[in-house]
């Protein structure tokens, strides 16, 4: 079955884009790569976008909007992808869409919500949109995230020792996955969703390129131990959050308490609480390698961080590419994933990891074009994930 999946991460980018062959064999899933692209939003549209994620206010009117037009932009994303493909050929749709909500209180998610409406999707596609796949983990007890530690988990279940994926988005999630325990996972805190709200504030764009800016900073002490002083990087997993804690205010609260007036200095402090709390959830759970993703995997002196800070607990990084899952493509390929899972009445959620009652299929499906016919559920548990590289270049790298 070919399943393209979607997802716009916190940094609101644009739409990232994976073009997945999926099958199962006795309990193994097998996952061939076709191809990933990511789609730039129009720029009219990430604005409306940033402007109702916290601490912005916004009206139902707005958001109404915003659904139905981050639905056509996730449709045309899909269909220009598919497009490009040599055959032309995909029979499934997965929609993570765009989070702009997701309220923690008391440590416990009371609700999520993902924009970018499906039937926008389904019309653009003519194909089947499986969406919504937070909202059910929730329900169920859940964190709702972070639901990539279902991919995370079969890919790296083989493992002699706990190790961990590291996921560099807006926030940093981990996925422990320890042969004798059940697996968890957990936002361990911040990551670019601080580093791109310095940037804006000091007008230079919304993100460090490369990270040549952080690289070349100079740790502030004063500010790094006020970032440091979190109760949510102490707290105890299962554990979620999101735009809703870290965003330009708690970035000006922390600067008003420890000034630091250099631009580079603000981000290679940034990165330093990045890695620290990294590097300080990877020793609790004994982890001995980490395997990062995301688009932080970019930022060069964000990674010589968390290389300097996990030598100091024992454990090595190396990126998700060594193991065939591309560092921009990985998020897009899980949810493939989720939803073939999904279209085949088999649990997506991993109970340990988000705190969730027990395992629940996930998600909503939109009928495509013609009549729903779902398959007769999976006749064995899937184990385990096996991922194959393209068998050439993938169609997009970055449209």
């Amino acid at each position: 079955m070919r399943v393209v999946g979607m997802i716009s991460g916190t940094s609101v980018d644009g739409v990232d884009v994976a073009v997945v062959d999926i099958a199962a064999t006795d309990g193994v899933v097998h996952l061939q790569r076709i191809a990933e692209a990511t789609v730039p939003f129009d720029p009219v549209l990430r604005a409306q976008v940033l402007a109702v994620l916290p601490p912005a206010t916004t009206d139902t009117a707005a958001l109404c909007r915003l659904d139905a037009d981050l639905g056509r932009a996730f449709g045309a994303a899909a269909r220009r992808v598919i497009d490009d493909l040599a055959d032309g050929r995909a029979d499934l749709v997965v929609s993570h869409g765009q989070t702009v909500h997701h309220e923690v209180q008391d440590g416990q998610v009371v609700a999520t919500l993902q924009l970018g409406q499906p039937a926008e999707v389904a019309e653009a596609t003519g194909l089947p949109v499986v969406a919504d796949l937070r909202a059910r983990d929730v329900a169920a007890g859940g964190q709702g995230a972070p639901l990539v530690s279902r991919l995370d988990e079969l890919v790296l279940t083989e493992a002699a020792q706990p190790v961990a994926a590291l996921n560099l988005g807006g926030i940093a999630n981990l996925t422990v996955v320890d042969p004798e325990r059940p697996t968890l996972a957990f936002d361990a805190g911040p990551a670019n969703a601080l580093l791109d709200a310095a940037m804006r504030a000091a007008g230079d764009g919304h993100l460090d390129e490369g990270g040549r800016l952080t690289a070349s900073g100079t740790v502030d002490d004063r500010l790094l131990a006020v970032l440091l002083d979190d109760p949510f990087l102490a707290a105890p997993p299962p554990k979620s959050t999101g735009k809703e804690r870290y965003h330009g205010d708690y970035l000006a609260d922390a600067l008003a308490a420890a000034p630091v007036d250099r631009l580079d200095d603000r981000l290679a402090t940034l990165a330093e609480a990045v890695a620290v709390a990294v590097a300080d959830h990877v020793r609790r759970h004994g982890v001995r390698r980490v395997v990062g993703s995301g688009g932080g995997v970019h930022n060069t002196g964000l990674v010589a961080a968390l290389e300097r800070r996990l030598a100091d607990v024992d454990a090595t990084w190396s990126t998700s590419d060594e193991i065939g899952l591309p560092v921009d493509g990985k998020e897009a390929i899980a949810f493939a994933l989720l939803g073939w899972l999904t279209w085949h009445g088999a649990a997506g959620t991993v109970p340990s990891a988000t705190g969730a009652a027990g395992p629940r299929v996930l998600g909503s499906v939109t009928p495509g074009a013609g009549p729903l016919r779902l398959p007769a559920p999976l006749n064995a548990p899937v184990r385990r994930a096996v991922v194959s590289a393209p068998t050439r270049p993938p169609a997009h790298e970055v449209t």
